[in-house]
């Protein structure tokens, strides 16, 4: 290397979840370490790069100045003796999945069915790195429940990050919102970081979580990795690669319990019907004349073309109109009387074990809740009711608990093998985290079912269709005959 392009001493220190770079010469970064994205800031006249880069910096710095650096960004944090309190046996699927994590670089995404001890698996390989670790989650529950495991596990109070609360610990838990914001200050101080149901992370926002912290060791968890390809490799980018997957077929009868699915479709009354059909032709006569203007108009246009009151009124006023239209069906297939029927032949099918009912509006949650006197949890639920619900729940106080989508993933539920769809999304991955609600197995070794419900000759039909895509739905489906002919006994 030529010695006026290379600089005499370089320092680099974390700053403002980035790592600034002073020392280096344009001409020597073209050469020697261009595979690195630093980008020259005028403001502090050095350079800088994203913290997640820390690693690969410091390793090609290394290589080309040959210790001829300051290094000022280990991670602050001192290093704490982690105990294991723990009285269990690893399975042999979560080995495989902890070494496949430590032979991938100890960087990368591990794909596991709720239910098979993804945070057993995490909690383990913190243990095992026995230094500073940060755990991301997505929601307030998630962050006590694995303050909770931490310090079941280890014996040690974890700090928390969110809900009001700053405390940081060599180990501590955060959301991913707090986690965005904080990690300015706090991303030099963890070398270890956790993130639970990583799929949450491919947002614009919450992909900051990752890039500002320095931490080497990285690992992201999750029951339902992204299908997109761009929000795929979005992941891999920020944790790294998937080192492990398994799927709900292969763990079923293993580290899951068996279970089957089984669609009951009901039938709208008269009065529903009529109602739906005339609802449709006011949507469908909405779309031909949009059609006839621009032929390129979708329905997603529609919400647009409400804001255009004042460059044509006319129009925005039929886009309101169809709008409402199209939610008026919309709560016909979500709040069919039929369903209640349905349901109420479900519960004293399965009158000696817990249920939980999964809804696909608040609305229905409530009228559930009040016809059956079934408690009701819903996301604006207080943290102090909802474990009030859960631990009666679980005592077997309440026999049945319906939600709508407080629960579809991360927190831990009592055990429960009976489960009921009344309506959701047509979303793969909340059909998924749904199912995997009931797949813990139990001492008894007893088989789980999932009874889907859905309007018949409605949109509900097709949203049920898109939610069946994953392997997990097919193999093990009972026919809507069987299904009907149970709920009828």
């Amino acid at each position: 290397m030529d010695s006026a392009s290379r600089p005499i001493r370089t320092v680099v220190d974390f700053h403002q979840g980035t790592l600034r770079v002073v020392g280096l010469s344009y001409e020597f970064i073209q050469k020697a370490i261009n595979d690195v994205p630093l980008i020259w800031d005028e403001r502090d006249h050095c350079f800088r790069c994203d913290a997640i880069e820390a690693s690969h910096l410091y390793s090609r710095l290394k290589d080309t100045l040959a210790g001829r650096f300051d290094w000022n960004v280990e991670a602050s944090l001192p290093k704490i003796p982690i105990q294991d309190h723990r009285k269990l046996s690893l399975r042999s699927d979560q080995q495989d999945a902890i070494k496949s994590f430590e032979i991938g670089n100890k960087r990368g995404l591990l794909v596991m069915p709720t239910g098979t001890g993804k945070t057993v698996v995490a909690i383990e390989l913190i243990i095992r790195h026995q230094s500073s670790v940060l755990i991301v989650v997505p929601v307030r529950d998630l962050m006590y429940q694995w303050h909770s495991k931490i310090r079941e596990a280890t014996g040690i109070d974890a700090g928390l990050i969110g809900d009001g609360v700053h405390r940081v610990s060599p180990i501590s838990v955060t959301t991913y919102d707090s986690a965005a914001i904080h990690m300015p200050r706090i991303g030099n101080l963890f070398s270890m970081i956790v993130f639970d149901e990583v799929h949450h992370l491919a947002g614009p926002w919450r992909r900051d979580a990752a890039r500002m912290s320095i931490a080497g060791v990285r690992l992201g968890l999750t029951a339902t990795p992204p299908r997109d390809p761009q929000r795929l490799s979005t992941l891999q980018s920020l944790v790294g690669p998937i080192l492990y997957e398994q799927s709900i077929n292969k763990a079923a009868g293993n580290s899951l319990a068996e279970y089957s699915v089984r669609r009951i479709a009901v039938h709208m009354n008269a009065a529903e019907t009529e109602h739906y059909r005339e609802l449709s032709k006011q949507v469908q006569r909405f779309m031909h004349e949009q059609r006839q203007l621009d032929p390129l108009f979708r329905w997603e246009d529609s919400y647009k073309l409400t804001a255009s009151t004042e460059e044509e009124p006319e129009r925005a006023q039929q886009a309101a109109i169809a709008i409402r239209a199209y939610r008026a069906k919309r709560k016909i297939e979500d709040q069919a009387i039929g369903k209640l029927r349905v349901l109420e032949d479900l519960f004293r099918l399965h009158a000696d074990e817990p249920v939980i009912v999964f809804t696909g509006s608040n609305v229905m949650a409530r009228a559930v809740s009040i016809r059956f006197l079934i408690p009701c949890l819903l996301s604006h639920c207080a943290k102090r009711e909802r474990r009030e619900v859960l631990e009666g729940f679980a005592s077997g106080r309440y026999p049945a608990l319906v939600v709508n989508r407080v629960l579809d993933e991360g927190v831990d539920l009592p055990e429960v093998k009976t489960a009921i769809i009344l309506g959701g999304l047509s979303s793969e991955r909340q059909a998924i985290q749904r199912l995997g609600r009931v797949l813990r197995k139990n001492e008894r070794d007893q088989k789980a079912i999932l009874y889907e419900i859905v309007t018949d000759a409605t949109n509900e039909v097709k949203r049920s269709r898109d939610r069946r895509r994953n392997d997990a739905y097919r193999p093990k489906v009972d026919s809507k005959e069987d299904g009907e002919r149970d709920a009828a006994k």
